[in-house]
């Protein structure tokens, strides 16, 4: 049980008041296979200590069909943020004068007119767009994965050096897997669910990667119990840039790691509509291939000019996974979803992204 009492790294707010380039990051995502339909929130804060043309917060939503919505957040003294542990919430409207802060649900009801709150185990929230509706949620979450053996402590993604602010920018799976339970109520369409699959995860920094890709799924067809996140970037460490990789696999209370302190990681990645993932460890192989036909969503994420179009998504994109003993060859897992989270960032994409090792 030690895995689910303690916080997984990284999980507190990052901002301690320093006046120098800044935002952090999180993503919540919920799958509902039943209607094979998603649901994905994007939360950001810049420059909370206020006074630059990039202050300010956002909430973007991914929802049925990947359609895309944002609400900007100008004023960052309505976000706050648990330093500890992971809470975190912004406000738009409410009706007194009371500083925003974690409210009970009904209570948030009652006060909030616009505005969002989530902790490890519960998110709610109502946006209001002018020419889109009314968005609204509240759900229960119970983790079960957070990154690393379920009989370990929870670990950094990005490894123990993420804890030297030496990268830009870090960046941690706060949950690989969970089960979330509640309503979405999307533009008038009410959407109940119950032990729906779950994600989250965050970053935080002065800079996003250069350049990037991501590829996430925890909703396969016939695994209830397998959730797959791989990434890779090329990022500032100090004052040079280097690219890496990672992927990352949690299945039936097993957790396969391949990262570039213990693997050996390839990849090639067009700038919208293939990926191709592939790496190898002392025990084990792992392949993982996504596609898309559809063209991409366009998201904004923080730059050094203030949010941005920079990043290409999707939430039904086609998966596949194979797992393999390493000196026999033999299939351990094999997995296929239609409803996987595709992505790519950054710049330049000149043509397809090749890493320099052998496949």
């Amino acid at each position: 049980m030690l895995h689910y009492l303690i916080e997984t790294p990284h999980s507190g707010y990052h901002w301690h008041g320093q006046l120098n380039r800044f935002f952090e990051g999180w993503y919540f995502r919920v799958t509902l296979t039943d209607c094979q339909q998603t649901f994905a929130f994007m939360y950001s804060i810049e420059d909370p200590a206020g006074e630059t043309p990039t202050t300010g917060g956002a909430a973007q939503l991914l929802g049925p069909d990947d359609e895309y919505l944002c609400r900007t957040f100008p004023d960052v003294r309505s976000f706050w943020g648990w330093r500890d542990r992971l809470g975190l919430g912004h406000w738009r409207t409410w009706k007194d004068g009371s500083l925003p802060r974690f409210l009970a649900p009904h209570d948030f009801d009652q006060q909030v007119q616009e505005g969002y709150q989530v902790t490890t185990t519960w998110h709610q929230g109502v946006l209001r767009f002018p020419n889109d509706g009314v968005i609204r949620w509240q759900y229960h979450t119970q983790p079960l994965y957070r990154w690393g053996n379920v009989t370990e402590r929870p670990r950094s993604t990005a490894g123990w050096l993420s804890s030297l602010q030496i990268f830009e920018p870090g960046w941690q799976v706060l949950m690989a897997h969970g089960l979330a339970s509640g309503w979405i109520e999307w533009r008038g369409r009410r959407y109940d669910f119950v032990n729906a699959p779950a994600y989250a995860e965050k970053n935080w920094g002065g800079a996003f990667p250069q350049k990037w890709f991501w590829l996430n799924c925890n909703a396969f067809a016939g695994e209830l119990d397998l959730a797959l996140t791989a990434a890779g970037g090329k990022r500032q460490v100090l004052w040079w840039f280097e690219s890496v990789a990672l992927i990352g696999i949690h299945h039936c209370g097993q957790f396969y790691e391949f990262a570039p302190w213990n693997a050996t990681v390839g990849w090639e990645v067009e700038p919208w509509g293939y990926w191709h993932v592939w790496a190898e460890n002392e025990k084990y192989t792992v392949t993982v291939w996504g596609i898309v036909e559809s063209p991409p969503v366009e998201v904004r994420v923080p730059s050094q000019n203030g949010l941005q179009f920079r990043c290409r998504d999707t939430t039904h994109g086609r998966l596949r996974l194979e797992l393999r003993d390493r000196w026999t060859g033999r299939m351990i897992l094999q997995a296929n979803s239609n409803v996987a989270g595709l992505e790519t960032g950054g710049e330049p994409w000149d043509g397809t992204w090749r890493s320099p090792l052998p496949q």
